[in-house]
């Protein structure tokens, strides 16, 4: 079939979907875009990424402004509009999701607002927003539907201060006391929000540390940093009841030693993850097979058991990223192209952006002791980078991993200010199989924080110009 032949669909328009679209119609291929908001973005650009990143940016600015009198300058209390904050955050979102319309447009995309579900592998029957109905018939179709938000059922109350990761993004207030259910990266990213703006937030994960998955090194000076911060964090703990109550809702938590606490919280925000979501689509009208935890079988051109159907992004397993879903999408449309590809990353870069952000790429060393995976570690600490004592945060470090043998990097962990903009570095360096004499020898700006990538290198050799630590004989 020639690629200009090709009627393709994408149901769901999230940085996956649309970025596949996008790369269809450039290689000439007849594309729909298929999603029930009004412009392409997905839960990414309405409901995540993007306005979390843009309350982020508030409550970085608040929190300088307050470190900030230890450096001789005072700002005084800051005054919060509440109304024109929400305003400015969805006014980023509107802006944006416009943009990848405009996008879709140029590119002569199909768009339609509605939703699909499949009556046979190549023909959906497609729900308009305008009420109207439609079956078309499609020569290939990409599953983009990504993911929805999990809850814990015991503990759903019908309440309006009982929050989400998405209410949580619309401010219905500034709450005087918050409880955050999990400590994974969004709940600690929308809670440091919350404490930004004035709010006491406490935290209750029901294993023994913040984070679970990232190596403990790179935790602990976040941990460490949100002690000071929050009003408590509590760790083996779990919430076994919730209840509204007059003065918000109260909770029953079990903590470490299996002992009862009831507190009362202004609202409470419910953060434990997300899940595929595969609900609707009517996929038992194709041979797609779908795992025991929801995940769509692929291969690794993102083919699904129908030959007709591909499917790409956090339906398709972890990591539930945006950027892993795009790329995914890219592979999908190329192998329906016809071209030889196939998704195989040696390093999906993942961030938290709490305060500081953490940010890691390839092997973590969690991994390497649950795989028996032989690695050493080279670690360049914060406090010896001029550039982060100039901004008064040594709270940070950057390590990497690395094959004993051949000293290729395997790893690459951060944690600091701007975390997740440096480790784009150490993505490249996994990809292009450097190692540390390569990084070592690439000249770094100074002073930078970009350069503790290089000095970390320098550690490992006993080499560094800041770090006086002889190599091992």
């Amino acid at each position: 079939m020639e690629e200009s032949k090709i009627n393709l669909a994408v149901i769901g328009a999230g940085p996956g979907g649309y970025a596949a679209a996008f790369l269809a119609a450039d290689l000439g291929m007849i594309v729909t875009l298929i999603d029930k908001e009004k412009n392409p973005g997905g839960v990414c650009l309405y409901k995540g990424c993007i306005p979390s990143k843009a309350l982020l940016h508030i409550a970085k600015l608040l929190n300088e402004a307050e470190e900030a009198k230890n450096w001789g300058v005072e700002f005084g209390k800051p005054k919060i509009d509440l109304d024109k904050l929400r305003e400015w955050k969805n006014g980023v979102v509107e802006k944006l999701t416009a943009g990848v319309g405009t996008v879709a447009k140029y590119r002569k995309v199909h768009y339609l607002q509605g939703t699909a579900s499949f009556k046979n592998s190549r023909t959906l029957l497609v729900e308009k927003a305008d009420g109207n109905k439609e079956d078309i018939t499609f020569d290939k179709i990409i599953i983009a539907t990504g993911s929805r938000i999990a809850t814990i059922p015991s503990l759903n109350i019908d309440s309006k201060k009982l929050l989400n990761s998405t209410s949580a993004l619309d401010l219905p207030a500034i709450p005087k006391s918050l409880l955050v259910i999990g400590g994974g990266y969004i709940g600690l990213e929308l809670g440091s929000v919350y404490q930004a703006l004035g709010s006491k937030v406490s935290v209750v994960e029901m294993l023994d540390g913040l984070l679970p998955g990232a190596d403990r090194d790179l935790v602990s000076h976040l941990s460490k940093r949100l002690k000071e911060k929050f009003e408590g964090i509590m760790l083996n703990s779990k919430v076994v009841e919730m209840k509204e109550v007059k003065d918000g809702i109260q909770v029953k938590i079990k903590d470490s030693e299996e002992k009862t606490i009831e507190n009362t919280y202004d609202y409470v925000l419910m953060s434990i993850g997300r899940k595929p979501d595969t609900s609707g689509l009517g996929l038992e009208n194709t041979k797609v097979k779908v795992s025991e935890r929801g995940w769509i079988n692929v291969s690794s051109q993102m083919k699904t058991d129908d030959p007709d159907i591909y499917a790409i992004g956090d339906i398709v397993g972890e990591p539930m990223l945006a950027h892993k879903a795009s790329h995914e999408g890219r592979v999908a449309v190329e192998a329906i192209a016809g071209h030889k590809v196939s998704f195989e990353p040696m390093a999906i870069p993942a961030v938290v952006f709490t305060d500081p952000e953490i940010a890691w790429a390839g092997l973590t060393e969690n991994q390497a002791k649950e795989k028996n995976i032989n690695y050493d570690i080279t670690k360049f600490p914060w406090a010896a980078s001029g550039r982060a004592v100039t901004l008064d945060r040594n709270d940070g470090v950057t390590k990497i991993l690395i094959d004993p043998s051949t000293e290729r990097i395997l790893g690459i962990g951060i944690c600091g200010p701007g975390a997740g903009e440096l480790i784009a570095e150490g993505v490249l360096a996994i990809e292009m199989g450097a190692n540390l004499t390569d990084l070592k020898l690439t000249i770094h700006p100074h002073p930078t924080l970009s350069e503790t990538l290089m000095e970390a290198a320098e550690v490992f050799f006993g080499q560094s110009t800041h770090v006086y630590r002889p190599k091992k004989k």
